[in-house]
């Protein structure tokens, strides 16, 4: 199964895409979508859209999971990244796969085995369950951790 991760953000999006059989995975691709933080927030999401669209296109996963909205620092901040979700779940919706939400506390669980674990901990886990040469950057990380619980949830 083909899993594509999304860490949501206004100005960096994380994704992953891994290859799984719900034991073992392999990363497949990932990165982050930069966006010019100066630039309206439609032309951000633009950007958004248009990279997530271009992974999908080239990786074909067949799942898409996205981490359900957490507390912000301030309602302006939970009104973008909800935005930023938006957009993200209508690209993926796009295409005939399914799209799947999931907590931070599950991601966290998941991957490091602690609900409460620092994203540095995460960046760590992900990098030894794929056998990454080096740890991806915060927000990959994030989305490749995302990918992996979907794996091990579909499992059960």
């Amino acid at each position: 199964m083909r899993i594509l991760g999304i860490d949501c953000g206004t100005e960096r999006t994380g994704y992953g895409v891994i290859e799984s059989d719900g034991k073992r995975h392999r990363a497949v691709a990932f990165g982050v979508i930069k966006t010019n933080p100066r630039a309206p927030m439609a032309d951000r999401l633009c950007v958004i859209a248009a990279g997530l669209r271009a992974v999908i296109v080239e990786h074909a996963p067949e799942e898409t999971v996205i981490e359900e909205v957490f507390l912000a620092r301030n309602s302006q901040s939970a009104l973008k990244l909800a935005q930023v979700r938006g957009v993200a779940m209508v690209v993926a919706r796009e295409t005939p796969m399914e799209v799947h939400e999931v907590s931070a506390r599950e991601v966290k669980m998941a991957v490091v085995g602690y609900g409460n674990a620092e994203k540095g901990q995460v960046q760590v886990m992900v990098r030894a369950l794929l056998g990454l040469e080096e740890t991806p950057a915060e927000d990959a990380a994030d989305a490749l951790a995302g990918a992996i619980c979907r794996a091990t949830m579909r499992r059960q």
